[in-house]
């Protein structure tokens, strides 16, 4: 398959391994990986904060780029931006858009998958070569487990990965409190959050709390290396995409 890589504004500014390692996984498992250098911010954040016509440049770029016929799927490591492509575009488009917005948001979202889900249900494949022999508990992010559904793809990715020790995390469906805008509106609630979660994700003993959004791993790394907890957070590419061969090595904690 021809997959098309969308960075997202956090992948590209500040966690890029988590969209090279998606890269080097897709690219591992037979396709031609391309990346439109085009590309820009989804517009999320803008609907998000409730400004739903000043996306439209955004939503229509994003339109053009990924809207290429010869593109057969757009794979996305965030379940937030890709729950913003799916179902918010419309919205805009719809709204705001003229009947070319409207005609290439209608093609681009039928084929944009966050990571999991396209492994999964796309791809077929829960076993993709992977190598991790460390203590892991995975966060289910707000909009993957809610809007997209993944449910447990990304558990069925992570049981099949070599050497793993795999822990349950207790209240794992509680939001970790950052919600983009909400941490900053909302301070005093987004802490309480944050705190409730960080008492879960040590309390298992992990060395590595891993999820499918970078934003939300940003914001419990922030949580945990306040409190030296010694816990790293790590993006669910960087695990599935190491290996054997190529391990990814963990960097020191904050103790």
């Amino acid at each position: 398959m021809r997959i098309a890589l969308f960075a997202t504004c956090l992948g590209d500014t500040l966690f890029p391994e988590a969209v090279k390692s998606t890269a080097v996984l897709l690219a591992r498992l037979g396709h031609d990986v391309v990346f439109p250098p085009q590309q820009t911010c989804c517009g999320q954040m803008h609907v998000n904060t409730g400004y739903q016509r000043e996306p439209v440049p955004l939503v229509r770029n994003f339109a053009e780029q990924f809207g290429d016929p010869s593109i057969d799927a757009v794979v996305v490591p965030s379940g937030s931006c890709t729950g913003s492509v799916r179902h918010q575009h419309e919205i805009v488009a719809e709204r705001y858009g003229d009947p070319a917005l409207r005609a290439g948001v209608a093609t681009v979202k039928t084929k944009t998958y966050e990571l999991s889900e396209f492994l999964v249900d796309v791809l077929g494949r829960t076993e993709v070569g992977a190598y991790f022999p460390h203590r892991v508990t995975y966060h289910p992010t707000c909009h993957s487990l809610r809007m997209l559904r993944v449910g447990e793809k990304p558990l069925r990715l992570l049981r099949a990965v070599e050497g793993i020790d795999l822990v349950e995390l207790p209240e794992a469906e509680a939001c970790c409190g950052f919600g983009g805008t909400f941490a900053v509106k909302n301070a005093e609630t987004s802490t309480a959050m944050l705190r409730d979660k960080m008492d879960r994700v040590t309390g298992t003993g992990a060395e590595v709390c891993t999820a499918g959004d970078s934003s939300c791993l940003m914001h419990i790394a922030g949580g945990l290396s306040r409190i030296r907890a010694g816990t790293r957070t790590l993006h669910l590419a960087q695990i599935l995409a190491s290996t054997r061969t190529a391990p990814h090595v963990l960097t020191e904690a904050t103790r």
